[in-house]
């Protein structure tokens, strides 16, 4: 099972997508890494970089001993077996790799994941040592049908239904409305909230009371050095998960600096 984080984090995890070979992302992770320790003082917040595979080990020796972290961006919820192209939870592991992002809207709705494949998934990246990063979020017709509340209640209580409180905390969620998610737009701070809100309360429902308030929720869609420190003056918003501004150190760095001295 994962490791029990101190109670509601600060966590940026940076998505790098389908992007960087490993020479290139092993020097993007080491100029990031410069960067923090030149910034101690701001340097509080986990940070998370998720490469794609291939680039995995690359960056796990890049950001050895600088107290950072690696993810993965998907993985299969089979050990192992006959499964071309997939990766599971141990192999992961292996590589280094801390936490796993799970059910990315790009995964949902252009690779066909469903609620109860991201479920399954869960689950197998607990079992695997590894902190899963569930992905919620709504699309933008959902939106505009005044339907936010209804699929988050349904992606929560799907990925967590059968949990414990003391497992379920062990996980960190993050909300990305689907319409901000490389698209410039960003969800107003107060959107971003209450719909942090409404997992928090599904969480409590769920898996029960108190759980809500314990589990580490980040925001993600079209964050960026600009609009980050806003978003974190939310007490609800714990972090951010951040896909193209994570490609550049500077900025991306701006971003964690934030997330550690907003609260």
């Amino acid at each position: 099972m994962s490791a029990t984080w101190p109670r509601r984090p600060r966590l940026v995890a940076g998505n790098w997508k389908m992007h960087l070979t490993p020479a290139d992302g092993a020097a993007l992770a080491r100029e990031f890494v410069a960067l923090r320790a030149a910034d101690p003082a701001a340097a509080t917040s986990a940070v998370a970089l998720c490469p794609p595979f291939t680039a995995l080990s690359a960056v796990a020796e890049a950001v050895r001993g600088s107290g950072v972290f690696v993810g993965a961006q998907n993985m299969h919820a089979e050990l192992k077996g006959a499964f071309t192209g997939e990766i599971s939870g141990p192999m992961l592991a292996s590589l280094g790799c801390r936490f796993v992002i799970l059910g990315h809207s790009e995964r949902r709705h252009v690779m066909g994941e469903t609620d109860a494949m991201v479920a399954a998934k869960l689950r197998s990246a607990l079992r695997d040592g590894l902190t899963p990063i569930v992905c919620v979020g709504e699309l933008l017709a959902e939106r505009e049908g005044n339907k936010t509340e209804e699929v988050l209640v349904r992606q929560i209580a799907a990925a967590y239904a059968g949990l414990d409180a003391a497992t379920a905390k062990t996980t960190v969620i993050a909300y990305e409305p689907v319409w901000a998610i490389g698209t410039g737009k960003v969800a107003s701070p107060e959107q971003a909230r209450d719909a942090h809100r409404v997992v928090r309360a599904t969480l409590d429902q769920v898996v029960g009371g108190g759980t809500g308030s314990d589990v580490a929720i980040l925001y993600g869609g079209s964050v960026n050095a600009g609009n980050a420190a806003t978003l974190f003056l939310e007490d609800d918003i714990d972090g951010a998960l951040v896909g193209g501004a994570a490609l550049e150190a500077a900025g991306f760095w701006k971003i964690a600096a934030a997330a550690a001295v907003a609260r």
